[in-house]
């Protein structure tokens, strides 16, 4: 039967724990360990009591600095507003037309334009401003609503069939499907895909024109290339806000489409809206 081996003068102390004949060393704490410890504490205490910590109910702690992150973030802003306050004076009082002609003054805007569209605008046109399924795609040449810079500059004011301003863009489209008939849906369908030379069927497209030239010329004219003082789209040139499918085109006859854009006159500045402005038309689709 073995024994546990007698303590020997110099042996390391030990917890007193063994398994399987190992053993756990009772070794102290360096000194400069402990007290690095000591100091931590006592620095995180002076700490809470100095600068804001403890969560209460609707706030926390204000410290005794009262320092706030908030307030140096706002500091930074009125700093940086200060700093672009000259640019944003000339920014309003130049006409579009004249921003354009001056190369300092049209670089600043398109680069503050393009931060307030990235802020504002990329959730629904995307970052890059190829648009999706009911948002516009802005870097190409069609504009429901003109792409002129002063086009453009009263869109990005006003918005389109919105609620908030009187001044906002208006047309609305019929729901065509408590008007036609089921088949003359599926002729004009199949007419407006002939004008963009997507297969179709030819018969249904010649019977299609007719319920066009009824219903639907009045708006997109009777060439079909759209009207822009309506925001009546282009149908010729196979660009689709909602799909050029046949279920999609069927879809946007029987039910219609009602898409909506804020007004931004109340939430962005007038300089902000002519560097936006500038931003937008110099994508590569102004006009």
């Amino acid at each position: 039967m073995s024994k546990t081996p007698e303590k020997q003068p110099g042996d390391p102390n030990t917890t007193g724990h063994s398994w399987d004949g190992i053993e756990e060393f009772d070794n102290p704490m360096p000194r400069w360990w402990l007290w690095t410890f000591y100091v931590t504490i006592i620095w995180g205490v002076i700490y809470t009591i100095m600068y804001p910590a403890w969560p209460l109910v609707q706030s926390a702690t204000a410290g005794v600095l009262g320092w706030s992150s908030r307030e140096l973030v706002q500091e930074e802003i009125v700093s940086f507003e200060e700093a672009n306050a000259p640019w944003n004076a000339k920014l309003v009082d130049t006409s579009l037309e004249d921003v354009s002609k001056d190369p300092e003054l049209q670089q600043y805007a398109v680069n503050a334009g393009g931060a307030v569209f990235r802020t504002w605008c990329a959730q629904c046109h995307g970052s890059g401003a190829q648009g999706a399924s009911g948002f516009p795609n802005l870097l190409d040449d069609a504009w429901l609503w003109g792409g002129s810079l002063e086009d453009i500059e009263a869109t990005v004011a006003y918005g389109i069939r919105n609620e908030e301003s009187d001044d906002a863009r208006y047309s609305e489209m019929p729901a065509f499907g408590e008007i036609l008939e089921k088949e003359e849906v599926t002729q004009v369908v199949q007419y407006v895909m002939s004008l963009t030379n997507a297969q179709s069927d030819d018969a249904a497209a010649q019977a299609g024109k007719v319920v066009f030239e009824d219903n639907c010329s009045s708006c997109h004219g009777e060439d079909g290339k759209g009207d822009v003082t309506q925001g009546a789209p282009n149908l010729t040139d196979a660009i689709w806000l909602y799909g050029g499918s046949q279920e999609a085109l069927t879809e946007t006859v029987t039910n219609s489409r009602f898409g909506v854009m804020p007004a931004w006159e109340n939430r962005l500045t007038d300089a902000q809206i002519r560097a936006v402005t500038a931003y937008v038309h110099q994508l590569g689709g102004g006009q």
